[in-house]
């Protein structure tokens, strides 16, 4: 059988998921034929892990050759891993040459971007998969399916509060994500993941939203305010960097060699300050979120927590669903006064840190009106993402089987998360709620009605 032939745009830290997978456990299906990224540093990093392994080294070409690479290595689907204000223009490239398209969240990080990639859906009639990966999480299909079980009758209201820790959270303001013309913002870079999963668990879209926020904890302003102090500037290679805020590069490998030994291809910085000029995004949001039938949602991101993780309540006409997840349990500092180099515990679940009082752990629970609650029991998760990651690489690798969970996600849903976060930052500027259907997504619109969610 004739293996899948894929090209790959951007090859920063999340395209190594992609990478590995294709070389290693999904080699029989799938192969990696040509790759791009503006720092042939990074091309130059993977190459080399390949060839360690063994395994057949792609062919480069400039990223703006996309289209032409697709006719000419008749590519079959291209995997978008760039940054999220490019999403929009390489997925519309590789639709019109004549592939599918794989593409990490967000979606897109603006209206124009959505209108753009809805538009070239419908005139090529080719496919767009969203990666949500922590739709597979065990954790969160077990919501899923108490939720759609109609165990807590109709759903009423959700909270949901996420709370990224000061090594997790502050990484979104180390790197270009903290400026919101490429990120969009937390509401968009990272919420879109959240806004995905209640619109999933809830089976509904949003309708309506009301957003409060700001940057009130990292940032030059905030760290004057605090009486911080003049900022010390970026370490050379033979001088400590900065303080328990700094990440190091040169102490985790990956990031060492795909960002610090690669700067001076193209002047990016990996690691600047926290507490620095320049940051345009938020770092504490909330929202009121009214879904097309009903439901609401209140939704909250700090971005400077003690400890990482979830707390989501979802109550409904019988009952009330819970699921607590604890990430990380604390952010300790090594003997240099830095955090280890392990940003995201979600990626390195071995690696999070815990204690008796807030371990790693996670719980649902489940009580209906008048009866005791009940713990229920989550299957293992091995792995990245609470064991998501390997359960989205193998449906987009191998297909889609029978799923009642209904888990993969098209461009439909990706229009459905980051309409939330569009609308929400429409909110903070305007100080106003938004309506999701006053945003100017064109023929996309249609994504976000309830026919879209029956198709």
């Amino acid at each position: 059988m004739a293996r899948t032939r894929y090209a790959l745009v951007g090859t920063g830290s999340r395209a190594q998921m992609y990478i590995d997978a294709i070389a290693g456990p999904h080699a029989d299906v799938a192969e990696l034929v040509a790759w791009t990224d503006p720092n042939p540093g990074r091309l130059d990093w993977h190459e080399a892990r390949l060839r360690a392994r063994g395994a057949a080294v792609p062919a480069r070409f400039s990223p703006d050759r996309l289209a032409e690479t697709v006719a000419r290595r008749d590519i079959d689907r291209v995997i978008v891993t760039s940054p999220d204000f490019t999403h929009a223009a390489h997925v519309v490239t590789a639709l019109e040459a004549g592939a599918d398209a794989v593409v990490e969240k967000p979606l897109t990080t603006s209206e124009e971007g959505v209108r753009l990639i809805a538009d070239a859906a419908a005139r090529t009639g080719r496919s767009v998969t969203v990666a949500f990966n922590y739709r597979y999480s065990p954790r969160n299909s077990a919501l899923k399916e108490v939720v759609q079980s109609g165990r807590i009758g109709e759903v009423t209201s959700v909270h949901f509060e996420w709370l990224l820790d000061t090594s997790h959270g502050a990484d979104y303001f180390r790197r270009w994500h903290r400026e919101k013309d490429k990120s969009g913002g937390l509401l968009i870079h990272k919420a879109s993941h959240h806004f995905d999963l209640v619109n999933w668990w809830l089976d509904d879209a949003p309708a309506r939203v009301f957003a409060s926020g700001g940057l009130r904890f990292y940032g030059a302003g905030n760290a004057a305010a605090r009486g911080l102090g003049p900022r010390p500037a970026r370490g050379s290679e033979d001088s400590a960097l900065r303080d328990a805020f700094s990440l190091d590069l040169r102490d985790d490998p990956e990031l060492r060699g795909l960002y610090f030994e690669q700067e001076g291809h193209d002047g990016y910085l990996r690691d600047r300050d926290v507490f620095g000029d320049g940051i345009t995004i938020e770092d504490n949001l909330s929202l009121v979120v009214d879904y097309a039938r009903g439901a609401s949602m209140s939704y909250s991101l700090n971005a400077h927590s003690p400890w990482e993780g979830y707390v989501v309540g979802v109550n409904g006409t019988r009952g009330r669903a819970e699921l607590t997840v604890v990430e990380r349990g604390d952010v300790r500092l090594a003997a240099s006064g830095r955090p280890t180099a392990i940003v995201d515990p979600s990626a390195h679940p071995d690696a999070a840190g815990g204690d008796e009082v807030r371990p790693v752990a996670e719980h649902l629970v489940v009580q209906q009106h008048f009866e005791p609650a009940r713990r229920l029991v989550i299957p293992d998760g091995a792995g990245a993402h609470g064991g998501g990651d390997a359960q989205l690489l193998t449906e987009l690798f191998r297909g889609v089987g029978n799923d009642p969970l209904g888990r993969a996600a098209t461009w439909h849903d990706g229009v459905r998360s980051v309409a939330v976060g569009l609308a929400g930052n429409r909110s903070l500027a305007t100080g106003q709620a938004v309506r999701v259907d006053e945003l100017d997504l064109g023929e996309a619109s249609s994504a976000l009605t309830q026919e879209a969610l029956t198709r």
